[in-house]
């Protein structure tokens, strides 16, 4: 990856982390813990802690050990990251977002001991897990870059057919 590029998703990927804390502090400030307010049938903004990671995995383990093992999984990511081709937009774009939500839990995790959660779906007789806009992040990144490897696998396949003709 070439410099230039580097200071452009490294730039987007800080977009991402700051985004992700100014809503977190949003929250932390405007409502206190628990409180639910609902904005439609299905979706609510309910203040949460979460001391794990996904769905509340690990909240037993400890604050630091816990941050060692998500710094150790953001540089894999990077290393991941930095591997991509020019061509590879939407990777390298995933990759940004992944590492902007990593990065914005990361954070979190250090100065608080906890992540911030607030974004609850639900219905009358089911919810889903409370997450943040660093796990919209997180999700929607790991969604391009999965992406991105289909299409790369279908130019490669479609390329081979081609030359079989």
């Amino acid at each position: 990856m070439s410099m230039r590029a580097i200071a452009f998703y490294g730039v987007l990927t800080l977009v991402f982390a700051l985004a992700d804390q100014l809503v977190k502090e949003l929250v932390e400030t405007a409502m206190p813990l628990y409180e639910r307010i609902d904005i439609l049938p299905f979706f609510s903004l309910l203040h949460s802690r979460n001391t794990g990671i996904a769905f509340s995995m690990f909240s037993g383990m400890s604050g630091i050990g816990l941050s060692i093992v998500m710094a150790l999984v953001i540089l894999f990511i990077g290393f991941l990251a930095m591997r991509t081709g020019a061509a590879q937009v939407w990777a390298r774009l995933g990759f940004a977002l992944i590492l902007g939500g990593a990065i914005g839990n990361l954070i979190d995790r250090l100065t608080l001991g906890y992540v911030t959660d607030y974004l609850f779906f639900h219905t009358p007789v089911w919810s889903f897990a409370i997450f943040n806009l660093a796990d919209v992040f997180i999700t929607v990144g790991a969604g391009l870059v999965i992406l991105e490897e289909l299409l790369d696998w279908r130019r490669g396949r479609r390329g081979r057919g081609n030359q079989a003709d």
